[in-house]
C-alpha cells in the first residue's frame, strides 16, 4: 500500500514538474509518468542504498551534499531505463 501511494505521488510530481519546467524536464504521457515512477521506486529500493554505502566516505567529507549527486544519478538512470525520448532531463544539473 505504501508503494502505491509513493508511486502515485511521484507520478503527480513528475507531471507537475514537467508542466512547470518544460525546458528542463519532459514527460510525454501519464503512462510514461507511471512507468517512470515505478522504475524510480525500484531503483530507490535496490540501487540507491548501494550507492550510499559505496559513497559513504565522500558523503561524510562533503557533509551529506554528495547525496544530491546520488539522487541525480538515480534520476538519470530512471530516464535511461524508461526511454530518453519520452522521459528525460535537460542535463545532470536538472536532475
Amino acid at each position: 500500500m505504501k508503494l502505491l501511494i509513493k508511486v502515485a505521488i511521484q507520478t503527480l510530481l513528475f507531471l507537475a514538474i514537467a508542466r512547470l519546467l518544460p525546458g528542463m524536464f519532459r514527460v510525454d504521457t501519464l503512462a510514461t509518468a507511471i512507468i517512470a515512477s515505478l522504475v524510480l521506486a525500484i531503483l530507490n529500493w535496490t540501487i540507491k542504498p548501494l550507492l550510499h554505502i559505496i559513497s559513504l566516505p565522500i558523503t561524510f567529507i562533503t557533509f551529506g551534499l554528495f547525496s544530491f549527486v546520488i539522487n541525480a544519478i538515480t534520476l538519470e538512470l530512471t530516464s535511461a531505463l524508461v526511454g530518453s525520448n519520452s522521459f528525460y532531463f535537460n542535463g545532470f544539473g536538472s536532475a
